[in-house]
């Protein structure tokens, strides 16, 4: 099994292009915190800007870097070539994206802002597993690939043919595939599902918890999965994901089983029995110590929500 491409199946990511900025000396523009199920990102396809987030923390961001903020934070973004006083900015519509706009010379940051819609529940553990701020060079990941992808949507932007904006939102899915994968090749967090995926042992038992949820799975069993004694083993995981064997396990069944009751009409009883519980209880109880809510409201609130959204 290809456990990220799955996980990403499961997060039901659908990235949405709000608009470009073309923006040059001083500008600043904030943007509130939204909601769970929204994860706004930016792309910068030329010159360099200043994230600075409601923290005080500043993060630089050149051409080609990626950043994502999967708690959907407030965030500033601001010049960091000023001369003189800011100039208004503007925004005209018409063309392929909005474009806002602060002045009539060459601009010093050219980037997209957009964000990923996503199913919660059954993102949880992928987006778990990321940094606040998830900040990636893709100019400096896998060189030509990631450089060709970013000089594709540059010149699909700019030239605006029939189809690009089509081309365009598929590609910011894609390079965020990427650079979750180059994070998970240079880690962006201490722990969590990318550490575990990118230790060659550990990710064999990942792997088997994932292809069979409902399989009563021991620490022995896993264990084995990846050639290493128990206690070894269970040390190396814990100090890997941030959490136990058994946690991360009911991670991995309470986010299948999100995914089974918002996209299926199948009973509680029976995606209880999928995910490898014997009683429907026992299921509640756990998926509510996770979700903090019943596995039928949970169903009926994110049906309201998607439905509040359509």
């Amino acid at each position: 099994m290809d456990v990220l491409s799955r996980l990403i199946e499961l997060a039901r990511l659908q990235p949405t292009l709000d608009i470009r900025c073309r923006l040059q000396g001083a500008f600043h523009i904030d943007h509130e915190p939204v909601a769970a199920g929204k994860l706004p990102f930016h792309l910068i396809l030329g010159g360099d800007c200043l994230i600075r987030l409601g923290s005080g923390r500043e993060i630089t961001l050149r051409s080609g870097d990626f950043l994502l903020l999967p708690r959907g934070d407030a965030h500033t973004i601001v010049g960091l070539r000023p001369r003189g006083e800011a100039q208004p900015l503007r925004i005209a519509a018409g063309g392929m994206l909005p474009l806002r706009e602060n002045g009539e010379g060459e601009a010093d940051v050219d980037l997209l802002c957009g964000h990923f819609d996503c199913a919660p529940g059954s993102a949880a553990l992928l987006l778990d597993s990321l940094p606040d701020v998830f900040h990636v060079s893709l100019a400096e990941e896998s060189e030509e690939l990631l450089k060709t992808l970013v000089a594709m949507l540059y010149r699909e932007t700019a030239e605006e043919r029939p189809g690009a904006l089509a081309i365009i939102t598929a590609t910011c899915l894609s390079l965020f595939i990427m650079a979750v994968r180059a994070g998970k090749v240079s880690p962006v967090a201490s722990s969590g599902l990318l550490q575990l995926l990118g230790d060659a042992r550990l990710d064999k038992s990942v792997v088997a918890m994932m292809s069979s949820p409902a399989f009563g799975w021991t620490i022995d069993d896993l264990a084995r999965h990846s050639a290493m004694s128990r206690a070894t083993y269970a040390r190396q995981f814990r100090e890997r994901a941030g959490m136990t064997v058994g946690a991360f396990l009911t991670d991995i069944r309470m986010m299948l089983a999100s995914d089974l009751l918002l996209r299926t009409r199948r009973t509680v009883a029976d995606i209880a029995a999928e995910v490898g519980y014997e009683s429907e209880a026992a299921f509640g109880n756990a998926f509510k110590a996770r979700r903090g809510i019943t596995p039928a409201r949970f169903r009926a609130a994110e049906q309201a929500r998607q439905n509040g959204q359509g």
